[in-house]
């Protein structure tokens, strides 16, 4: 077997756990000795052992003149556990290679210098890529402070995520539907707005045949005037609401004291200010389901990383019926956000596109 296979094993263990060690990344390791691997290790969760341990357990005394393979930087800094990188150094490997760096300050570049300076072989950049890719959320939130923000809509072929009355129940197929419950699972927190808790009463959690984290969900209300019968407000997961200045929230945190209240010093809900309190909170990634009104807010301030749009062999007509992005179209199409298409699949007989914002110099 090659390096790169043994990396590539490696990054296959980071990716089963993505979403569920959140607010720490994804890691995987194989720990191989004389050709044969001797360790593996998965994070599994935050507080509990990191990928390096859990391979080191695996490998026993065989680990020392070993080589590791390890999807991120070992970490540096004493947390919920001890520094994976001084473990290498106590077990004594003979080399780490390291598929990127962590970009997490406590870390950044510490680790790789712990293990050189004790004489430790070490190679980065191995598959980096693809270890880049797994921890997009982690990467994007260290740098910015901010949710890495997808945009979900479900809409048909010409485009209309709603009928002229609001119905939209149902655009995509089942399978289109269960792709979608795999993305609120592997996200930190789920957004829409009060039009459509209003309209469909979702309860936004994760429903799959095999069960699934929920994520958090969030919902923009300025005035705070949510039906007080609504799903969302049950307890089956975590609910947060976001209001302004002006909304009484007095009487409703005494009824509904399980549901977490953030009130913005503001009268309207800016998304900017939005996403700068979900930072504060620890939110890494934002999985947004809100209709027309929502999305045509993160387009307009272009605060989006990603979309994802569900498009359905159907043609609905009519220039009453809802799009997908709403708001007020800029008067030049050279004002239009251009995209980049990252993929495009066949999910049931509906059509999945991932697309992001083109960025300066692509």
């Amino acid at each position: 077997m090659t390096k790169e296979t043994y990396m590539d094993l490696a990054l296959s263990l980071a990716t089963s756990t993505i979403g569920q060690t959140s607010p720490n990344p994804s890691v995987g390791s194989v720990v191989v000795k004389d050709g044969r691997i001797i360790g593996m290790g998965s994070h599994l969760k935050a507080g509990e052992g990191h990928a390096e341990v859990l391979a080191m357990q695996q490998a026993g005394e065989e680990a020392e003149g070993s080589d590791v393979y390890v999807t991120l930087e070992p970490c540096a800094h004493y947390g919920k556990t001890p520094p994976c990188a001084e473990l290498l150094v106590q077990r004594k490997v003979k080399k780490v290679y390291i598929a990127c760096v962590d970009p997490n300050p406590e870390v950044a570049g510490k680790g790789i210098e712990i293990l050189k300076k004790a004489g430790i072989e070490v190679e980065v950049g191995l598959k980096e890529e693809r270890a880049l890719k797994i921890n997009q959320y982690f990467f994007y939130y260290m740098k910015n402070k901010r949710p890495f923000v997808t945009l979900k809509a479900a809409m048909t072929l010409d485009g209309k995520t709603a009928t002229a009355t609001g119905d939209s129940k149902w655009i995509t197929s089942e399978e289109a539907r269960e792709d979608v419950h795999k993305q609120r699972a592997i996200h930190d927190a789920i957004m829409v707005g009060s039009n459509t808790i209003k309209q469909d009463d979702p309860r936004l959690t994760t429903r799959l045949p095999q069960g699934g984290k929920n994520p958090i969900r969030i919902i923009l209300d300025t005035n705070l005037m949510i039906n007080p019968d609504a799903k969302i407000l049950d307890n089956e997961a975590t609910t947060w609401i976001i209001c302004g200045k002006n909304a009484d929230t007095n009487d409703f945190q005494r009824k509904h004291a399980h549901v977490k209240l953030i009130q913005l010093q503001t009268e309207k809900l800016e998304i900017t200010a939005v996403l700068d309190i979900l930072g504060e909170h620890g939110i890494q990634s934002l999985y947004v389901e809100g209709g027309s009104t929502l999305h045509g807010s993160f387009v307009r301030e272009g605060l989006f990383q990603e979309c994802h749009w569900y498009i359905a062999p159907k043609l609905l007509a009519g220039s009453d019926a809802i799009s997908v992005v709403g708001g007020i179209s800029p008067n030049n199409m050279k004002e239009a956000i251009d995209l980049d298409i990252k993929s495009i699949e066949q999910v049931g007989p509906d059509i999945k596109i991932i697309a992001r914002p083109l960025q300066e110099g692509d």
